[in-house]
């Protein structure tokens, strides 16, 4: 089994900044990519950054310029960096992981979510 334990969330003012952490733990034998997705009440779940192998860095367009996605390797985790946050930037981000388990299976997981607010 694999566990992302997020955290890092909570309430921020318009153009503030929040830095959000996941840990991966577990069964790991590698981690092939790590992204973050997000959820706003009514909507669907949507990808707002992703790295891959490390290095190679994937944005949504309306985060393009504003979020940093990178990970520590050696740690198994991924921290979001926010800056000149929006209310329309609110939601719950989950953590995703694409595993290659101890067991050599090809695995995704998420982690449980942590809620963001930006609100004067």
């Amino acid at each position: 089994q694999v566990q992302l334990v997020e955290s890092g969330g909570g309430l921020v003012q318009p153009g503030g900044s929040l830095r959000l952490s996941c840990a991966a733990s577990g069964s790991i034998f590698s981690i092939n990519a790590m992204g973050w997705y997000r959820q706003a009440p009514g909507k669907q779940r949507e990808l707002v950054a992703t790295i891959i192998n490390g290095r190679s860095t994937n944005y949504v367009d309306s985060v393009k310029g504003r979020f940093t996605i990178s990970r520590d390797n050696a740690k198994n985790t991924v921290l979001l960096q926010m800056n000149s946050l929006k209310p329309e930037d609110t939601a719950v981000y989950y953590c995703n992981a694409r595993v290659t388990t101890t067991t050599l299976r090809a695995m995704d997981y998420w982690g449980k979510g942590t809620l963001v607010t930006v609100s004067s």
